[in-house]
């Protein structure tokens, strides 16, 4: 079969190019940059160069093809135009084009963030209700317009096309010499002793390989106009955190904050007061509880448990550190945050945040 991948040199895309070209498919990746090919190293696979935004290459690119995986897109608040373009533009042209071309089938990667947020009593699921005045977040926003779009493209044009929405990602990438994509950052920092602080919100976490077979069950099963969830378990970022910590041995205090805390964020962001950090945390904080249930039932699709996907996350990320291949630190206001809790354990000031925790029933530290 004739396949081409978008994406395909990012963290879920490079995992979903090994899976085609390891079961025998002719893979065909869109590149803008070659240099970045390096993500998919040892691979036979044909390189075309164009832009997800760019209609003429997009027809050149899917020339021939019988199925098409759009899973490029951005995670990110920034650059706003740029981010817009890409996660929310970009898959409803796919979709366009791969009708010009006389593509069979469309798996379009989105993200839970699509779906919104969970209810206050249960995950949520392929039907939940987007708000109708959205997140007021860029990334959750991008993606179910983009997502929304395609699949309006798909059913006016007569394309099949299923929507895959994966929760967190973690795991290594592919070429494993490579630093991680933005999901993994949050595992290094804390294993480099940069991460001050998480909110305790729900997350749910998902590794890349079950994420990439569940994009192969979701081009032989998905039911064309659907969504199918592709997570794991549900979690609390505290959680998370206190697992790494046992996995890898490597502790450090991180401040736990209320989900309230996304407020002040806000208020905070408009100010134009430390933009990225703030933005991170109005992202962690809604509930993000999924349930993949649909995609196990109409896919056969069966995630590993969140223990192993963390221990392999921390056996990458820690090779990674020890090669002195994770980028320097960038981000002034992550390290003066993160000496600042640092400091404040070493000289005692997080007992009465402990105490405090205890009595509230809460955790205030992990």
């Amino acid at each position: 079969m004739k396949v081409c991948v978008t994406g395909a040199t990012g963290f879920v895309g490079a995992h979903l190019t090994a899976l085609l070209a390891g079961r025998g498919d002719d893979v065909r990746v869109t590149v803008r940059d070659r240099r970045r090919l390096r993500a998919l190293d040892g691979l036979d696979v044909e390189a075309v160069e164009a832009d997800i935004l760019d209609r003429r290459s997009m027809r050149r690119a899917l020339a021939g093809c019988d199925l098409l995986f759009h899973s490029a897109g951005m995670v990110a608040s920034r650059p706003r135009g740029k981010v817009w373009r890409t996660n929310a533009v970009a898959p409803r042209i796919a979709v366009e084009e791969a009708a010009r071309t006389g593509v069979r089938r469309v798996v379009v990667t989105s993200s839970v963030a699509s779906i919104g947020p969970a209810p206050p009593d249960r995950a949520a699921t392929e039907r939940n209700p987007y708000p109708p005045d959205g997140t007021g977040l860029l990334y959750t926003d991008s993606k179910h317009e983009g997502e929304r779009a395609a699949l309006a493209a798909a059913e006016r044009l007569g394309v099949e096309t299923v929507s895959v929405c994966p929760s967190y990602v973690l795991g290594p990438a592919f070429n494993r010499r490579l630093p991680g994509e933005t999901s993994t950052r949050i595992v290094a920092n804390y294993l480099r002793g940069r991460l001050p602080a998480v909110v305790d919100a729900y997350t749910n976490i998902v590794d890349v390989e079950d994420v990439a077979r569940g994009h192969l069950l979701a081009a032989e099963a998905g039911r064309p106009g659907q969504r199918y969830i592709l997570g794991g378990e549900n979690l609390r970022w505290s959680e998370v955190i206190e697992r790494i910590a046992r996995i890898s041995g490597v502790h450090h205090p991180v401040i736990v904050l209320p989900p309230e805390i996304a407020g002040l964020a806000q208020a905070l962001k408009r100010a134009h007061l430390g933009a990225g950090i703030l933005e991170g945390i109005r992202l962690m904080a809604p509930d993000w509880r999924y349930s993949s249930a649909r995609a196990r039932r109409e896919l056969g699709y069966k995630p590993r448990r969140a223990n192993d996907v963390l221990r392999r996350t921390v056996d990458w990320c820690t090779e990674l550190i020890e090669d002195d291949r994770l980028a320097a630190s960038s981000s002034r206001s992550l390290d003066v945050m993160t000496s600042g809790v640092r400091t404040a354990e070493r000289l005692g000031l997080l007992v009465p945040l402990r105490v405090a925790g205890q009595v509230a029933r809460r955790r205030t530290v992990v």
